[in-house]
């Protein structure tokens, strides 16, 4: 009994350790996600105009095929997660999917933006069969990059702080994605499209490898999962669906990815057709990755002042109104479109490195309830939102088009006009109000985390004595 008490008081002493992680190996972490956004950008703003303007498939076909193909990535996420929980490497859970899936990913990124010499039921079928081993392939290594930062530490302040500069290496990316791509296909296509975007994705897949391999040697992973914890998916997804804080996150995820998806496809359209500059497509894309990235460096900073959620509810709600704003331009209202996007993406840029610490957040909530660690599934369910949501985004972005009557490569008539400037404003608008209304709901603020934090460093502490 007497040893038992030391050896609880030993642990109570070691409680609360620091875990602090050097900006080194933080910036190495945030090289994943700018390895990522090399594809993840590239799908949300310019996938949806390639397959219609460049590889030739009505809009309607590629809504429908976005779905399904996101569709079952997304599930596919979960499943991946859960792998990744159950994967023992001497290099750890996590991270050998870095070194294992960079290659994949390059090569399937390569053959989606390929355009083949077939008919449209033969395009169709191959856009089908690409797109789908793309997204599993960044299924495959994105889960497990995701749920690498919930075991570099277990400090919840410091998962914000990783947070926050792993998105200022994504929105790097996308920065550069979002202004070179355009060019890229224009230089290295000479004239022709179908190969310019192929050549152009042939680069993003070099640069992305190099970005990954260092992420893998520079990376470490410091909470290790208990050995003895057995293999049960069945009750690891009860646990989810069990917890309302999961729910709620899952949630908001749905509609601001469906917002953002809606927004972002619209936007090529927008400056094709509505304000007839495509021109300026690169430059306004680049004042949306500064807003997001000038958001993600203060943070940790805010979050820390104020709290995640409060921090979360504000930021989303404002860019909710921005957005609206969109809907009063008119096509030589350039200037002000460029400010309406910097200030939206600044406000909505917050959302992201919140999003993810918090689901690291509700992974340790429900190892303190239930005592099972499911970290990999439970970023896993992160990416999987984020998939649905973009996945809907897209489907719902193309059935405006096409009841719209849009026609491509042709001068628009009112009603396809109007869509785009309703896809542009309203509709991501009020998806993103509701998400705001639904985080009001969420309930694990930062005073609660750290009782959570404290309880089971302690239980981690005891189970190693």
């Amino acid at each position: 009994m007497l040893e038992d008490e030391t050896n609880a008081e030993r642990a109570r002493h070691k409680v609360r350790p620091i875990n602090r992680i050097s900006m080194t190996e933080k910036l190495a972490y945030s090289l994943g996600d700018s390895a990522s956004n090399l594809y993840w950008k590239t799908l949300e703003f310019f996938i949806v105009i390639f397959y219609t303007d460049v590889f030739g498939l009505p809009v309607a076909a590629v809504g429908a095929m976005l779905l399904l193909t996101r569709g079952a990535a997304a599930a596919a996420d979960l499943a991946m997660g859960s792998i990744a929980d159950r994967t023992m490497t001497r290099w750890g859970q996590f991270r050998p999917y870095l070194l294992w899936g960079a290659v994949p990913l390059a090569v399937t990124g390569v053959f989606t933006f390929t355009t083949p010499n077939f008919d449209v039921t033969g395009k169709l079928w191959y856009a089908y069969v690409t797109c789908s081993l793309l997204m599993f392939a960044y299924t495959a290594l994105n889960t497990p990059y995701s749920a690498l930062m919930g075991v570099m530490t277990p400090n919840t302040v410091e998962r914000t702080s990783i947070s926050s500069i792993r998105f200022v290496g994504a929105f790097a990316s996308a920065l550069f994605v979002q202004c070179m791509t355009l060019r890229f296909v224009n230089t290295f296509g000479r004239g022709s499209d179908a190969r310019g975007w192929q050549l152009t994705m042939l680069l993003y897949g070099v640069l992305a490898t190099v970005l990954l391999l260092i992420c893998f040697l520079c990376t470490r992973e410091r909470v290790i999962s208990s050995r003895q914890q057995a293999a049960n998916i069945k009750c690891d997804l009860r646990s989810l669906f069990e917890s309302r804080p999961w729910l709620i996150l899952v949630s908001v995820q749905l509609l601001t990815l469906s917002a953002f998806a809606i927004q972002g496809a619209a936007t090529a359209y927008y400056f094709k057709y509505f304000v007839k500059r495509q021109d300026l497509l690169g430059m306004y894309l680049a004042t949306n990755g500064l807003g997001y990235l000038a958001a993600v460096l203060i943070t940790s900073r805010l979050a820390g002042l104020i709290g995640k959620k409060l921090l979360f509810m504000t930021t989303l709600g404002l860019g909710s109104l921005v957005v609206s704003l969109f809907s009063y331009m008119e096509p030589n209202d350039i200037r002000t479109m460029f400010v309406l996007q910097i200030l939206s993406s600044f406000m909505l840029g917050f959302k992201s490195p919140l999003v993810f610490a918090m689901f690291a957040d509700i992974a340790d909530h429900i190892e303190w309830k239930n005592c099972r660690r499911t970290m990999g599934l439970v970023l896993g369910s992160a990416i999987f939102s984020t998939k649905v949501g973009m996945a809907i985004g897209g489907w719902i972005f193309a059935v405006i088009l096409a009841y719209c009557g849009y026609v491509a490569n042709v001068e628009q008539a009112g009603p396809s006009l109007h869509g785009i400037v309703l896809s542009m404003s309203w509709i991501p608008s009020g998806m993103l109000a509701a998400a705001t209304l639904v985080i009001a709901f969420y309930q694990l603020d930062d005073n609660f985390m750290e009782k959570v934090e404290e309880s089971l460093a302690l239980r981690r502490e005891q189970n190693k004595l």
